[in-house]
């Protein structure tokens, strides 16, 4: 069954009344649409594929094999692996899979650009195999398939029993799906070197006093699929940072950390935060607090596209730290600044039914959302 338009018609409409309307913008994020009209196309038949599995894990083996032989000998297909993942003594000292294996094009994280190379990508592993797949591509993210073989699965709708079918539909383009909003983060720190100094003087010689000369700015960029987390690391001092939203100071957090997540990472770290759960097409960025020292800090939602920028106080007691979908934990000191935004490059997830029933199903088995035992009906008198 489909509906035949959106709840919101596929575009909000922009006009009020007989003569108010709002200005067009052309820096618009994005439009409401109708999630079951996602489906996926392909202007040319696709013919690269990155295949992403789980390293150290001894079970996902054989599906990989089983895999790559498929679309290596039965569609004709490039396929790209990781480096490392082909050092795996068990796929090393594989002399049947030393055919295929030659046919591989490899690459390094960090190292290699693919972004412009592949066509679609299938994930093998867990929810943190789609991850990964979102930090290889820092600008457009080719479509993503991702087969459930890791602990929990919620970002992964396929089984993998029927993979052959699978793969062929998607291939010949027939598949729904979700567009994952990502954001798009800056971290700007003021770098700083030590130096010692006398009288105002710069000496080689070591002397008792040390002071930090600004030398200039550090600046890196990441896009984040699940969320950010600025929390108070190591340090037994409660975390005291600054959250402005398009400029304007909206709140101050004091207590383990903050959380900005998309409404993919709802259901990760936030969800355990106490935040609400939201669906993927929901144009949104959430803010929870983890463990604040206050009694009316509730988890926020705020539009798409709006931008965050959060500091240290400037009396904070200790530095903060940072990580982006868990990875590239790093320290925020004072003068650093982390700005957040919706990012124009979504990841586009293939779905195994559609957005919604997907979402859904999801929450039922993964997380048993709204599971209790049943109330018994009056018993009906005779």
């Amino acid at each position: 069954f489909r509906r035949t338009r959106s709840l919101h018609g596929p575009c909000p409409v922009t006009t009020f009344g007989p003569k108010a309307c709002m200005l067009q913008n052309p820096k618009t994020i994005m439009h409401i649409q109708d999630p079951a009209s996602q489906r996926l196309t392909w202007n040319k038949p696709p013919k690269s594929v990155l295949v992403i599995k789980k390293i150290r894990d001894a079970s996902l083996l054989q599906p990989f094999k089983e895999l790559c032989v498929y679309l290596t000998e039965e569609n004709n297909m490039i396929v790209y692996v990781e480096k490392k993942v082909l050092e795996d003594p068990a796929i090393a000292n594989d002399d049947n899979f030393g055919p295929v294996k030659k046919k591989f094009c490899t690459f390094r994280e960090d190292y290699d650009d693919i972004s412009n190379q592949i066509d679609f990508i299938i994930c093998l592993g867990g929810d943190g195999t789609l991850l990964y797949a979102s930090s290889l591509f820092q600008g457009s993210v080719p479509p993503v398939m991702a087969f459930h073989l890791g602990s929990l699965g919620f970002l992964t709708p396929f089984n993998f029993e029927n993979f052959q079918s699978q793969v062929t539909q998607v291939i010949e383009g027939n598949a729904a799906l979700v567009l994952r909003s990502r954001l798009k983060v800056k971290v700007v720190k003021e770098h700083r070197e030590k130096m010692t100094v006398q009288n105002g003087i710069e000496e080689n010689g070591v002397v008792s006093t040390n002071i930090e000369k600004e030398v200039g700015k550090q600046i890196m960029q990441y896009q984040v699929l699940n969320e950010v987390v600025v929390d108070r690391g190591p340090s037994s001092y409660l975390s005291n940072v600054d959250v402005f939203l398009d400029g304007h100071l909206i709140t101050t957090v004091q207590g383990d950390g903050v959380i900005v997540s998309t409404p993919t990472g709802s259901t990760a770290y936030a969800a355990a935060a106490g935040a609400s759960m939201i669906h993927p097409n929901v144009p949104a960025i959430m803010i929870t607090p983890i463990c604040p020292h206050s009694l009316s800090f509730r988890p926020i939602v705020v539009p798409a596209g709006v931008e965050l920028k959060i500091m240290l106080s400037p009396d904070a007691r200790n530095t903060a730290w940072v990580s982006f979908d868990g990875r590239k934990r790093q320290e925020i000191c004072h003068g650093d600044s982390i700005s957040i935004t919706t990012s124009c490059y979504p990841l586009p997830s293939i779905c195994f039914r559609d957005p919604v029933s997907d979402w859904f199903e999801s929450l039922a088995e993964c997380l048993h959302w709204n599971v209790r035992k049943k109330q018994n009906n009056f018993a009906v008198e005779e």
